[in-house]
């Protein structure tokens, strides 16, 4: 029953966050939800808002994926600004992790730009990990490559995130294939590096 109770409660928060996110500014949607939720739908709509990039890009639209790269970059500053205020602990702990996260973000849409890649199925794409949010079936997803997982509404918690190196991609894409074709994995290496996290 707690179980039950968790993953409805955090799929209910998710339904909330995914749909308010245009509604106001993007730091004061991340103050409005709980870590894990607002984290979860960032991701969301950055899939999403590369999405729209790609498809201004098809329209001829060339600089499509510049001007958003432009945008994340007056994102993470805005964020920035904020850590630099005063704020809870709890509420510096969320915007870190949201910061970490973004620059991982910048970094991929710099990555496409840099190599000129104007559709949604060129694989630097496909490889990342996207979380997508599925009205019809008001459940979360998670697509890498040709694999998709429903995403488990587990709680996590307020937790400090590790940055993402072209390693952890690698790590992440073995891994999903691997449970894709139904096998497991078990990342092995020093103390410390980011088996758990990733």
């Amino acid at each position: 029953a707690l179980k039950e109770s968790m993953v409805a409660t955090i799929r209910h928060e998710f339904t909330e966050a995914v749909s308010a996110y245009e509604e106001k500014p993007r730091e004061q949607y991340l103050m409005d939800f709980p870590a894990q939720v607002a984290l979860t739908g960032t991701q969301v709509w950055w899939v999403l808002e590369v999405g729209i990039a790609f498809g201004r890009l098809e329209e001829g639209y060339e600089n499509a994926m510049k001007e958003y790269n432009k945008k994340q970059i007056a994102q993470l500053n805005t964020l920035i600004n904020l850590l630099l205020g005063k704020m809870s602990k709890g509420d510096r702990q969320k915007i870190m992790t949201v910061c970490t996260i973004d620059v991982h973000s910048r970094d991929v849409v710099a990555r496409l730009v840099q190599q000129k890649i104007d559709s949604g199925q060129a694989f630097l794409w496909l490889s990342q990990l996207r979380h997508r949010w599925d009205e019809a079936l008001n459940h979360c997803f998670v697509n890498i490559c040709d694999a998709e997982f429903k995403y488990s509404y587990e709680y996590l918690g307020n937790t400090a995130r590790l940055v993402i190196t072209p390693l952890t991609d690698r790590c992440y894409i073995t891994l999903t294939q691997s449970l894709h074709l139904t096998m497991s994995g078990a990342p092995a290496g020093p103390a410390g590096t980011g088996k758990t996290e990733t």
